[in-house]
């Protein structure tokens, strides 16, 4: 090798080594500063999640610490009471049995954008006195009716989304619960505003090591046949994002009767299926509208017949059209029913029912 080769050689060792050195150096800054995908071994990710405590049970098996779980069910079923009832206990340290919160107490914060202070109070006192005592760490938080979108914010829900972090800021809390989701996302059910929606709120527990509670409703359902994550609102997107989610069912035996089944579940396996929901009578002993946790039970024998549930699903529709302007006829052909039965379905409708 004569020395001009030997020299060109040499030049281009020192370029590789240099090349190696300045990819490594870009390699660890893009380590640092990108968050969107880290790479590591498998056997570091165990040796990290070794030091990592072991979630808590917060109800059960049914939520977890650090998991944003979702809890949905029609309108009117009672999520609010069921959520209040576990966001108390939390705060408090104490268990609704036989559903152990393995964790010590803890701030929370309930973002409440369903009852007004009035509707609360008669929830919780006796006959508007003897009111119920919250922990001093069990807050709430609802919407200012005076308030006005401020400078730098292009949407409410963007606002809204900044003014639920200060409050997780300024109370400190651990536990959030927000009820309910629709008025964070502007028609959550369409995946294209689920996707942002759920993409905040697990930004939200990684940020300050939350664990969230959802509420959300259902579209009507079909109460003759098991509650599926197919039920939830926009159910693709939430489901793919939660880590959790339970719902609630209303019993056809009683009309107090509620029963609790687990839809999703990571950190354990499902325990509450459709051969064995938790059952549930809604009371108010003295100053609390609370769960009463009575047994255990098939979801089957709690479902609507399928007869009476194909009726309500006629006279639904039959309203809908005769609210188009439709002759009982015409909504008759519609249906494939006569019009006699359409009159008796929609005088049915008019009844007062017993109270």
């Amino acid at each position: 090798m004569n020395n001009q080769q030997q020299g060109s050689f040499k030049l281009t060792a020192e370029q590789l080594q240099a090349d190696a050195a300045h990819w490594q150096n870009q390699s660890a800054q893009s380590t640092a500063k990108d968050n969107s995908l880290r790479v590591r071994s498998f056997n570091q990710v165990m040796s990290e999640a070794k030091e990592q405590p072991v979630p808590q049970m917060l109800f059960g098996k049914f939520w977890f610490e650090g998991e944003l779980c979702i809890l949905f069910s029609d309108s009117n079923a009672g999520k609010s009471i069921l959520a209040m009832q576990i966001g108390n206990n939390i705060s408090s340290g104490q268990s609704m049995q036989p559903f152990e919160n393995e964790a010590k107490p803890q701030p929370v914060l309930y973002c409440d954008f369903e009852l007004t202070p009035k509707q609360l109070e008669a929830r919780y006192t006796q006959d508007w006195n003897a009111h119920y005592h919250f922990n001093e760490h069990f807050y709430r938080a609802d919407l200012n009716p005076d308030m006005e979108l401020p400078d730098g914010f292009d949407t409410y829900e963007e606002y809204l989304n900044y003014s639920i972090e200060s409050a997780i800021m300024d109370t400190g809390a651990k536990v959030v619960i927000i009820d309910n989701i629709t008025y964070i996302g502007t028609e959550n059910e369409q995946a294209k505003f689920a996707l942002p929606l759920m993409k905040q709120l697990k930004a939200l527990k990684s940020l300050y090591g939350l664990s969230i509670l959802a509420l959300a409703h259902t579209p009507k359902r079909d109460k003759s046949k098991p509650i599926t994550s197919n039920d939830l609102q926009g159910s693709k997107m939430l489901m793919n994002f939660c880590d959790s989610s339970f719902a609630i069912g209303s019993s056809n035996e009683n009309p107090d009767r509620r029963y609790l089944k687990q839809v999703k579940q990571r950190n354990t396996a499902q325990v509450y299926g459709e051969g064995n929901v938790c059952l549930f009578d809604i009371s108010k002993p003295h100053n609390f509208l609370q769960y009463s946790f009575i047994g255990y039970g098939d979801e089957r024998v709690h479902l609507r017949d399928v007869k009476e549930q194909e009726t309500d699903n006629i006279t639904d529709r039959a309203l809908e059209l005769k609210q188009q302007g439709l002759t009982l006829r015409q909504i008759g052909d519609e249906l494939g029913i006569n019009f006699q039965k359409v009159d008796r379905l929609l005088k049915a409708t008019r009844k007062p029912k017993a109270e």
